[in-house]
């Protein structure tokens, strides 16, 4: 084991969370170090991401702290839009994350007030386990931290080709396939319209319940939700919604019993952003169809009992997150699917100098405010002492 000298902070995670986090810390000049185990920042957006991707969100309620979006973009900003505001964010605040560095464990050492934390260097030639020393620790690994395929009885014999959303470019090598995409929020959706787009047979497997929503809905109820209740705006989105779209379920789609914004703060369950597909659905070029009951060779079978052959699945079918394997000794920060136990606005702060950034199911805008929240926080106590 190659022993590393003690930092105050140590981040794990160079998504645009723990970017946030590193630039409010080197504001203040608070040392710091990131470990991130794969090669480069953001790596969602870089390598795991589809091309058409844009934030759903408008900007103002996506930058991160300290430094806001250019004016000259857009309302909506492109994935590459964004890409290159993090590589001016982590230029300008000096952030250098140490890659290919996977976290074996971290612990708090009650002896010695820190938290020991082991990470293999999977860049050097035995994968040697290097060990850090911090005051203060920060999950920053991301809702959307490892890729989730269900295990569908019969999924293993299938001829097709199958894949996670994460794998998912753009829909040109799919043009007249027969496609099947598994799950029904905004990747899901979104994917499906970029196959439609791309002259593939699309169709989607819708599960659950979802909401639909167009953008300026979201965008009104992030307003409104300032001045009045979640209660009051989740029943004004929905009512604009059944206006708007009518009736979901003649196209096989069932509306929540809960708002859109309850259903994402308690179960992180986000409404769909409506770019395009809805317009699909109803005219009949993107079928839906009911969840996935099991697979038999070219053959998908639904809940119904009815199937079709399809030429490929991809699965857009969420995350998991694996902090449980990694984080000992925390019984009072997070739950064992990786996200807070305390409720908002105090999601983000543990004991023993241990915090979470960007895991209260509020997308960047939350992670914004966490990464502010833990710098002063680390600021104004003791442990920087």
């Amino acid at each position: 084991m190659a022993m590393k000298e003690e930092v105050v902070v140590i981040v794990v995670g160079a998504g645009p969370s723990g970017l946030a986090t590193a630039a409010c810390l080197n504001n203040f000049s608070i040392p710091n170090i990131i470990l991130e185990r794969e090669d480069c920042f953001a790596s969602l957006w870089k390598k795991y991401s589809y091309d058409r991707l844009h934030l759903h969100l408008a900007k103002q309620f996506c930058q991160l702290p300290l430094k806001p979006f250019p004016t000259t973009y857009p309302t909506y900003v492109s994935r590459d839009q964004f890409l290159r505001y993090l590589d001016d964010y982590v230029s300008h605040f000096k952030i250098s994350p140490l890659y290919k560095r996977s976290v074996e464990s971290a612990e708090y050492d009650e002896v010695a007030k820190a938290w020991i934390v082991k990470a293999r260097n999977l860049s050097s030639s035995n994968n040697e386990i290097e060990v850090y020393s911090s005051k203060c620790l920060v999950v920053a690994t991301g809702e959307t931290s490892d890729a989730f395929i269900p295990d569908v009885p019969g999924l293993n014999t299938y001829v097709g080709d199958v894949i996670h959303s994460t794998r998912y470019k753009n829909g040109k090598s799919y043009e007249n396939k027969n496609v099947l995409v598994v799950g029904s929020g905004n990747s899901g959706m979104e994917i499906a319209l970029d196959l439609s787009n791309s002259g593939a047979n699309t169709s989607v497997a819708v599960r659950s319940p979802v909401h639909i929503l167009t953008r300026e809905m979201v965008h009104m109820g992030l307003v409104l939700m300032k001045y009045v209740g979640r209660d009051v705006v989740d029943s004004l989105v929905v009512m604009l919604s059944k206006l708007w779209f009518g009736d979901l379920s003649k196209c096989g789609i069932k509306r929540p019993e809960e708002g859109p914004f309850a259903s994402k703060i308690k179960y992180g369950k986000y409404p769909v952003i409506d770019v395009g597909t809805y317009q699909k659905i109803k005219s009949g070029e993107i079928q839906v169809l009911p969840a996935i009951a099991s697979v038999r060779g070219n053959d998908v079978v639904f809940e119904d009992g009815k199937s079709q052959p399809f030429d490929a699945i991809i699965f857009a079918t969420g995350f998991k997150r694996s902090t449980n394997k990694w984080l000992k000794g925390d019984e009072y920060l997070l739950n064992e699917d990786g996200l807070p136990k305390p409720t908002f606005p105090n999601d983000w702060k543990g004991t023993n100098g241990l915090y979470c950034a960007g895991l209260a199911r509020r997308g960047l805008y939350g992670a914004a405010m966490d990464a502010q929240n833990i710098a002063n926080h680390i600021k104004q106590t003791s442990l920087l002492l």
